[in-house]
């Protein structure tokens, strides 16, 4: 009966991460879709984080909205289109020699959408039943990632040298 309890407790508790994870990611694709305001291409970019950070908030909620036709509809289809969008961005990244992907817009998009995406697909069918310690482990570390780059990023202010003006003035 302890270890019936033990393993209860366990899937409890990587619910809970898994859900807080969720949020965490929520809030960062809420944050990357503000901070397109002054892109020029500012509508675009704003659909392809603010979409994700739609989906997933859900999942915050209430995790079991995976499993929803509307939920995986709207996930594949952005992860389609972002998935032709990163293989074009990728190829350009790769035509042009560039290895150095965060000193250049179309590297900081591709890792964005690569973001998105990867976040996207990790979701999918986690509200089956519960979640697993792989899932949660992959899930915090793909969580602690963009906000340790961008705080690294904000506090480097020599990282940010050549960047175009509208990636400077957002936040």
């Amino acid at each position: 009966m302890g270890e019936v309890s033990k393993e209860k407790i366990i899937k409890t508790r990587l619910s809970v991460i898994w859900q807080f994870c969720n949020v965490l990611m929520s809030l960062f694709f809420a944050l990357a879709t503000y901070v397109q305001i002054n892109d020029p291409d500012a509508g675009l970019w704003m659909v392809g984080y603010g979409v994700p950070a739609i989906l997933v908030a859900f999942i915050g909620l209430k995790p079991s909205v995976t499993e929803t036709l509307p939920w995986r509809r709207v996930a594949d289809l952005h992860v389609m289109i972002s998935s032709a969008v990163i293989g074009m961005l990728g190829w350009a990244l790769y035509k042009e020699r560039i290895t150095q992907i965060f000193q250049r817009e179309e590297g900081r998009e591709f890792s964005g959408l690569l973001l998105t995406a990867v976040w996207l697909l990790l979701c999918r069918h986690s509200g089956r039943g519960s979640v697993g310690m792989s899932r949660v482990l992959t899930a915090v570390a793909i969580t602690v990632f963009p906000f340790v780059a961008w705080f690294y990023y904000y506090i480097n202010k020599e990282l940010r040298l050549n960047w175009p003006d509208h990636c400077k003035t957002a936040i």
